[in-house]
């Protein structure tokens, strides 16, 4: 089949592919969405298929870096149906003599809670924050912008002096955990950062490390961490009703298997239902890149710099995530002053490291860091009252070579392997919340396959688009020489995680997809042979 022409093609319904075909559609062009799966939303989805009478996120949950995001913000989703709400506290760590280290929205009150666990910590962190406060937005502006950002990076370069220069500069690069230590005497701070900093796969001892935790942190403390009241596909279906009202259509059920290029050019695409689409103007493909670059792109058809650098493209590791629907809240041994949304388990710091130490050794760890989410704590429409929807992933090896723990987890992911490690995961809540196991109503286990087979970007389970480590971004995400959309094959963008800045809801890759698109479309394209050689 063939017949139908739109000035642009989009691959994927994610929360990227949504963007950029939003600011398409603001431009005035003709966007068409293409998604494989039956229901919009890539990793932001939510469903009732864990238990009838529970709302569970299928895959990511909290928004923190979605409420910062200019982009996401500027659509003013709230007017196409999205309603944010946060828990009573941003993040908590539960500590094993029942205390916890708590960051609450209100910076004060964070304060206060550290300063009563170890005098001093409410002041240094209220100095932290105050830091914060004067270079964040540049700092935000500089990572979601495409490579190189020259405006924000001024608008950074102008407020450094007061921060402290070159001493900020270094606090950036301090690893994460050496960061707490640094600037705090107590343990708590030093959990909430090294935690916050586990939400990608960089070592706590290199840097990059503290950079993510600092800015998790420091998001919690000036947006939260939000969700979107019933579901996280409450917020991709914003982004499609804004689309659908600009005139964008969205068509699912309809996987593409193969992007035509003619001459260096990107013309259309080809779904399996053996339709041919072109695109006038511009494909952008909210694709890993792994499946973009030799599977949807022939590789006879991509720059041999392309060809070159995704043989040493380095995929993050793989998740398991466990939900469960409890018939009452989790029975932590010791309550915490504020019911966090966001909880963290490790025992310490070190701990935490050696778990992600593991996974790099290849061996499924013995004691998984988990980060984890009350659902109902966050949002009463997720469950009946007095329940609780809760959910849990850790990172465990794309290649396994062994098992720290009992030996009894193979690496190979099949069901037993999947239920075995999530017992693991749920002993490590019950040493935490003796009776946890008694509220259990039901339970889930999605492993590396499940995730990859309800999401394709997943490859593996791997949740990021690619390794977050500093090899693989700025300049070298997807491949060397790049950091931005263009994949040196005209009118083909990359608007996936794959591409710079990386993981995480705030739909930058895709913006920077449609601008470049945009902007092609109005001055023409500089050569593409620069990306052969």
């Amino acid at each position: 089949m063939t017949g139908r022409t739109y000035d642009a093609v989009v691959v994927g319904a994610g929360p990227n592919g949504l963007v950029a075909a939003n600011h398409l559609a603001e431009a005035g062009w003709s966007v068409l969405v293409l998604e494989a799966q039956p229901d919009i939303g890539g990793a932001v989805r939510s469903a009732r298929d864990v238990h009838p009478d529970f709302v569970h996120d299928t895959f990511s949950a909290f928004y923190p870096l979605a409420a910062a995001s200019p982009f996401i913000t500027a659509m003013h989703l709230e007017d196409h149906g999205l309603v944010w709400t946060h828990a009573p506290a941003v993040l908590g760590h539960p500590l094993p003599d029942g205390d916890w280290a708590l960051l609450h929205r209100d910076r004060d009150v964070t304060a206060r809670l550290l300063d009563a666990q170890h005098a001093g910590d409410g002041a240094a962190w209220l100095e932290l924050c105050a830091e914060w406060d004067r270079i964040g937005s540049a700092l935000i502006g500089g990572l979601l912008a495409p490579f190189p950002p020259v405006r924000a990076g001024l608008a950074g370069l102008t407020k450094l002096r007061s921060v402290g220069g070159l001493s900020f500069v270094k606090t950036l690069l301090t690893p994460a955990g050496e960061l707490g230590r640094t600037r705090f005497g107590g343990e708590a701070p030093r959990l909430l950062i090294a935690g916050s900093a586990g939400h990608a796969d960089i070592p706590l001892d290199a840097p990059g490390s503290g950079l993510m935790g600092l800015l998790m942190s420091m998001l919690g403390q000036t947006v939260g961490f939000p969700v979107p009241v019933g579901g996280a596909g409450l917020l991709t279906e914003a982004l499609a009703r804004r689309l659908r009202s600009l005139g964008g259509e969205i068509e699912c059920s309809r996987e593409v298997v193969g992007i035509d290029v003619d001459r260096g050019r990107a013309t259309g695409v080809r779904t399996a239902d053996g339709e041919h689409v072109a695109a006038a103007r511009a494909v952008v493909a909210d694709v890993v890149a792994p499946r973009l670059y030799g599977d949807l792109v022939a590789t006879e058809d991509l720059p041999a710099r392309v060809v070159r650098g995704m043989r040493a493209f380095e995929l993050d590791p793989s998740t398991v995530k466990v939900d469960w629907a409890l018939d009452g809240p989790v029975p932590w041994a010791g309550e915490p002053a504020y019911a966090p949304g966001t909880f963290h388990l490790a025992d310490s710091v070190e701990q935490m490291s050696e778990a992600f130490s593991q996974v790099a050794a290849r061996a499924v760890p013995a004691e998984p860091f988990l980060l984890a989410g009350q659902m109902t704590t966050t949002d009463a429409t997720r469950s009946p009252a007095g329940t609780e929807s809760l959910w849990a992933y850790t990172h465990v090896p794309q290649d396994t070579r062994t098992d720290a723990g009992d030996g009894g987890v193979r690496g190979v992911w099949d069901r037993d392997d999947c239920e075995r490690f999530a017992d693991r995961m749920q002993a490590r809540i019950e040493r935490l919340a003796p009776g946890f196991g008694s509220r259990v109503v039901a339970r889930r286990v999605l492993g590396p396959r499940e995730l990859e087979a309800r999401n394709a970007n997943l490859v593996g389970g791997a949740i990021n688009g690619g390794t977050a480590q500093l090899h693989q971004e700025l300049v070298f995400r997807p491949v060397a020489g790049a950091g931005r959309a263009e994949t040196g094959i005209r009118n083909l963008y990359l608007g996936s995680s794959s591409a710079h800045p990386g993981g995480g809801v705030h739909g930058a890759p895709g913006m920077n997809a449609a601008r470049a698109a945009l902007a092609h479309a109005r001055i023409g394209r500089l050569n593409p042979q620069t990306w052969r050689r």
